[in-house]
């Protein structure tokens, strides 16, 4: 298993941590092309209990498009926010761990010399993996939040350098079935470094809404969702920090609040008019809104008009809301596996 190795806090003093001396706790890691997020968590039954969690804008693609390498400072940032994720996975003691990379890494030339400068300086050892696993780790991670009445789910998860789509299967109480995926080499960071970051010209963000549905039009085809749509079969989930943000728009949140917004459904009017809202704001406008700030604001309305161009493909008229996704697939995976060995036994 990959994960943390320990090598450069081997001298730290153990502590017990929350749950640690008494439960099993396990760990899970998620580099983005734009983020780097942690969590630590204990299993219950039917899901998991969250002892701590960990999230910093890194911006690890920035530039990557134009060299086809990760640069200095980007590294530097990201290695500064896997030292804290280090600091607190062994604090925590956890049993196990796995630490993944996606978009920035599968295509980074320079991925393995950032992947043994990570493990010489925190002690994690991280892996990319392909954006298939990444859509599977997605919709393990969203599985409590499926509408089982539906037999057809459409879930997307709009990342920094990278935006995938998965058309599965539900079938009653039993596991969903990934009927379908595609991948496009598009995301926010990426088509922020190309179309700007501040206002967004309406003729610009059609052009975005164009490249997404180019991109889409035959993974629709393939898989007659349209019919499936128009028939009322299909329930749609996303996944990022471009939905997520508009759900805290929608709301009205003083602070973004993650247990208002995960879960929550929005109809597809309401969630384009909070879309529209901060298209028609400049780069400070949308900063100023406290669901946003600074790190956010130049990514947001393109990942409004990725957004825009799936709802406009797939008309399912409401959308829900996850704030969660890889970490929390990552996570029951792992406890799974050792569930599945005998080596966990389940605790109330």
């Amino acid at each position: 298993m990959t994960g943390y190795q320990g090598k450069s806090v081997r001298s730290r003093p153990k502590t017990n941590g929350d749950a640690g001396s008494q439960r099993a706790v396990y760990g899970a890691l998620d580099l983005g092309t734009n983020n780097c997020r942690m969590m630590i968590a204990s299993p219950l039954p039917g899901g998991i209990r969250v002892i701590e969690s960990f999230s910093r804008i890194v911006r690890l693609g920035e530039g990557l498009r134009a060299s086809g390498q990760l640069g200095e400072a980007a590294v530097e940032r990201t290695v500064r926010a896997l030292r804290v994720c280090a600091d607190r996975l062994h604090r925590r003691r956890v049993r196990r761990l796995r630490c993944i990379a996606t978009e920035a890494c599968r295509k980074a030339a320079n991925r393995d010399d950032f992947f043994r400068r990570v493990a010489a300086e925190t002690g994690l050892t991280l892996e990319a993996i392909s954006a298939e696993e990444e859509a599977a780790l997605t919709l393990g991670g969203c599985i409590p939040l499926l509408d089982r009445t539906k037999p057809r789910g459409l879930i997307f998860d709009i990342g920094g350098g990278s935006t995938e789509l998965s058309w599965i299967a539900i079938n009653g109480d039993g596991p969903p079935q990934a009927l379908g995926f595609v991948t496009m080499g598009i995301g926010v960071v990426n088509l922020a470094e190309e179309f700007g970051t501040d206002r967004i010209a309406p003729h610009a963000f059609e052009e975005i809404v164009a490249r997404v549905d180019a991109e889409i039009v035959e993974f629709d085809a393939q898989y007659g969702i349209g019919r499936a749509v128009a028939a009322g079969q299909v329930q749609m989930l996303g996944t990022s920090g471009t939905v997520t943000t508009l759900g805290g728009v929608h709301l009205g949140l003083p602070r973004y609040d993650r247990s208002r917004v995960d879960g929550m459904v929005i109809d597809f009017e309401a969630l384009l008019a909070a879309s529209a809202r901060l298209s028609a704001l400049d780069y400070l406008g949308r900063a100023a809104n406290p669901c946003i700030g600074r790190q956010r604001a130049d990514l947001v309305v393109v990942g409004c008009a990725i957004l825009e161009a799936i709802c406009r493909r797939w008309p399912v008229g409401c959308l829900r809301i996850a704030d969660r996704g890889v970490r929390e697939g990552l996570l029951l995976a792992l406890m799974a596996a050792d569930m599945a060995s005998g080596s966990l036994a389940m605790r109330p």
